[in-house]
């Protein structure tokens, strides 16, 4: 596939000049004026290297090099600057530019400069998933007799090769489990690939699992990989498989049957052999009877089930749980008072574990470190209700705001570090932001 690249600069002259030299080249160009289309384009594409110009119409390109390295960690950043704007450059490299070039541009030293980034690229890449793979998984599992037959359910399923369906309410934890029965099983040392089925229909959702040639529907302007491919050797999971559109079932049974695939528009047999774990929230026999999804890939995935029990069914688990939060969090000497056991124990846990985690996290900031009270809690009830009143999830939601924007003060402006410190991913902590509209 075509190195895919990514021209700032506002001179169309430059632009043309990079945009044809490069694609003869062999490379992917897409162009950009100014910083606000560089961004969008950056949302839409995947690249593998930027040449970006400082001076453009709506600011500086070196203010946007942090937040670019921060969105794309493994791209390659080559500056573009004037012949006396040397401590410019400097400081571009700095803020995490890997090379410079200054104007005018020798079109023979670019394409050096661009393979020798192309390459430190694939080795940042490399090396980003060398520490992900080190970082293993941990699962609470507790000593409820539900979650201790989870617990051996799942390492029977990490011992054999056989299709995963992990079942159980929103909030349960199945995309941990799913991580860290991948992390015990033969295929540890490969890719874990996961994707969401309910946050992308029809075309795209298919493009993501096969890939796709370009012009195979109106946005495919490159050749694509799919992530199924990506997963020879390891694990693709699918979360949520109970939204996978019809269509797409059809074509994915076929996949989980043959092991071989094709990519969207192309007529060439690929093949893959992937480990497949699946969950979802959904009742997939109920969904089967009202033909909302295929009996026959139901029965695929459904040859080695896990059901996680909600948290309200293991109240024995829920104080070791709400312990554990807290050693994660750093909070290994925290206390939780009589009260707050009591209220724990009467609350139903709607939103189970990830709710819990999110109650912890805020309460141990309203604590400020120390015994965590009755007070720090606002926002659940001890009561049948399985909801808090308006008001409190208001002030839950603004306070959590606030934790979020402390934890990326204290990690110096830093997004990555702050989400690896709030335990989610960055584009969680993204969404997060954008929901309690707090600035970036």
């Amino acid at each position: 596939m075509k190195p895919a690249i990514l021209v700032v600069d506002d001179e169309p002259s430059i632009r043309s000049l990079f945009s044809k030299y490069l694609t003869n080249a062999g490379y992917f160009l897409k162009e950009a004026s100014c910083l606000k289309e560089a961004k969008e384009a950056i949302k839409s594409l995947q690249f593998n290297a930027v040449l970006l110009d400082m001076m453009l119409p709506d600011g500086n390109g070196i203010d946007w090099i942090k937040d670019l390295r921060e969105t794309s960690p493994d791209v390659a950043i080559i500056v573009i600057t004037g012949g006396g704007d040397i401590p410019v450059a400097v400081e571009a490299i700095r803020r995490g530019a890997d090379n410079f070039l200054t104007k005018p541009v020798n079109l023979a030293d670019l394409d050096i400069f661009l393979r020798k980034s192309l390459e430190l690229q694939r080795l940042r890449r490399k090396d980003i998933t060398n520490q992900r793979l080190k970082k293993k998984t941990m699962f609470y599992f507790g000593g409820s007799e539900g979650m201790k037959k989870v617990k051996e359910l799942a390492l029977m399923a990490s011992v054999h090769n056989l299709p995963v369906l992990i079942q159980g309410e929103t909030g349960t934890g199945k995309s941990i489990l799913a991580r860290w029965v991948h992390e015990q099983s033969l295929c540890s040392s490969a890719a874990f690939v996961e994707l969401s089925c309910s946050s992308l229909k029809g075309d795209m959702l298919a493009s993501e699992l096969f890939g796709h040639v370009r012009g195979a529907f109106t946005s495919a302007i490159q050749n694509k990989e799919g992530l199924i491919e990506v997963a020879d050797g390891g694990s693709l999971f699918l979360d949520e498989i109970g939204d996978m559109d019809l269509a797409t079932q059809a074509q994915f049974l076929k996949v989980i049957e043959e092991k071989q695939y094709r990519r969207l528009g192309e007529v060439k047999v690929r093949s893959s052999d992937f480990r497949l774990i699946c969950a979802t929230n959904k009742i997939l026999r109920e969904e089967t009877r009202q033909n909302r999804f295929r009996q026959d890939l139901y029965y695929r995935i459904n040859t080695f089930p896990v059901s996680i029990p909600p948290l309200r069914e293991r109240p024995d688990d829920l104080m070791g749980l709400a312990h554990y939060i807290l050693t994660n969090l750093g909070a290994y000497n925290v206390e939780l008072s009589q009260e707050v056991i009591n209220l724990l124990k009467s609350y139903p846990w709607p939103g189970n574990v990830r709710e819990l985690r999110n109650l912890v996290e805020r309460a141990l900031f309203l604590s400020g470190g120390e015994s965590i009270q009755i007070e720090h809690f606002r926002g659940i009830e001890s009561s049948d209700s399985s909801s808090p009143p308006m008001s409190d999830i208001n002030d839950l939601d603004q306070l959590q705001g606030e934790h979020i924007m402390t934890i990326i003060k204290r990690s110096g402006g830093n997004k990555r570090k702050a989400a690896e410190a709030l335990g989610i991913s960055k584009s969680a902590l993204y969404r997060r932001l954008k929901k309690f509209q707090k600035p970036l």
